[in-house]
């Protein structure tokens, strides 16, 4: 089970966008990189093709994982994350700072 999936709100540690939320988009384990919604964005200049138009064009560029914190569900501020058993068996992550489940 990772700590960081696709879906979870995230604050931003460290970096030019320090202190921005966002939502993950997809997660690259292997590498330990993840996109985040409006976050680390970089311009691409792009030729003209068959479905698409030239242009420059921003969009996000992958993240290092350790600078990236999930968001509390309480307060919204950047807390670590735990795993614990659930009362009905499953494996679930919790917010540290708060206690509180972050899915299911």
């Amino acid at each position: 089970m990772q700590k960081i999936r696709k879906g979870d709100e995230v604050v931003v540690l460290t970096g030019k966008d320090k202190g921005r939320k966002g939502n993950v988009m997809s997660v690259n384990p292997k590498e330990g990189r993840a996109f985040v919604s409006g976050i680390n964005m970089v311009k691409r200049h792009t030729k003209q093709s068959a479905s698409q138009e030239a242009g420059i064009f921003s969009k996000e560029a992958a993240i290092q994982m350790s600078n990236i914190a999930i968001a509390d569900p309480k307060d919204g501020k950047p807390t670590r994350v735990g795993f614990k058993t659930a009362d009905d068996g499953r494996k679930v992550r919790f917010a540290k700072r708060s206690g509180d489940v972050i899915d299911g």
